[in-house]
């Protein structure tokens, strides 16, 4: 896709996730709008490897969602693409669906289960290692939310990851600056973040987490292996972007919008 189609991509994945969330009253809605143009980077951008009619597929790309509270964004990618048909999608959170409200596995094109914060990183650098020790030439792309960042495993997981020099592993920080119930910078404050990722032997790579020709960009060159070390991007983004009414407010986390904020949702996105 050009980037005119990419940016249409998503703002249609934007009203679907609205959609989604406002039908199950329940989701991560903010949390989704953040990392938009990350996943439709990968996935319509032409980075990801993948088939949807063969989702296990050995040679594959395998793409980790570590911050699983975003899996209304990921659902909707994945019944775009063809994984399984538009329609469960209306069974989001319902007893009779395929989906939690975090992710499964079992769902077809999600990697793994998900939930509990600190996972992704280290099963992500496992898969690298055995991608190298194979010599497979498929890469692992790993989606981190920055509160995530305050779990000592993802950190030991960067120190694995640059001694085993895992370039076939790229990390991304959806550096929103807003976790559960307050900013980042007021719990535990995070910044120089660029530096302290370098100091564990990454490259680093800090971008405008909305500016999806940019990410693409950034991606396509990885796919390279410019490095022997991995390298995280980390992508300056707005949490709840495409809805400001419901932006820079902690309170909205993992909500859909309540009863006195849906009109102005489905007004901020033209639906």
């Amino acid at each position: 896709m050009n980037n005119t189609k990419l940016q249409e991509k998503c703002l249609q994945l934007r009203k679907k996730v609205l959609e989604i969330c406002l039908k199950a009253k329940t989701g991560h809605l903010t949390s989704s709008l953040s990392c938009v143009e990350i996943l439709v980077s990968l996935y319509y951008g032409n980075i990801l490897n993948f088939d949807s009619q063969e989702p296990d597929s050995p040679n594959r790309d395998r793409l980790i969602l570590s911050k699983a509270q975003a899996s209304p964004l990921l659902y909707a990618i994945l019944a775009d693409l063809g994984f399984y048909d538009k329609e469960e999608l209306n069974l989001f959170a319902q007893k009779d669906g395929i989906f939690g409200v975090h992710l499964q596995n079992t769902v077809p094109g999600v990697e793994t289960t998900a939930g509990a914060l600190g996972h992704g990183l280290g099963l992500g650098a496992g898969i690298a290692l055995k991608a190298k020790m194979d010599r497979d030439l498929w890469m692992t792309y790993v989606i981190l939310g920055d509160g995530e960042l305050y779990e000592g495993s993802i950190w030991e997981s960067m120190k694995f990851a640059s001694h085993h020099n895992l370039n076939n592993l790229v990390g991304i920080i959806d550096r929103n600056y807003l976790c559960t119930t307050d900013f980042t910078e007021n719990i535990v404050e995070l910044e120089p973040l660029e530096d302290k990722i370098l100091s564990f032997g990454w490259n680093c790579i800090t971008v405008d987490g909305h500016d999806v020709n940019n990410i693409t960009e950034n991606f396509e060159r990885l796919k390279s292996r410019p490095s022997r070390k991995p390298t995280m991007l980390i992508c300056n983004t707005v949490k709840g972007k495409g809805v400001p009414s419901m932006c820079y407010d902690p309170l909205n986390h993992g909500i859909a919008p309540r009863e006195n904020q849906t009109d102005q949702a489905k007004k901020d996105l033209g639906l």
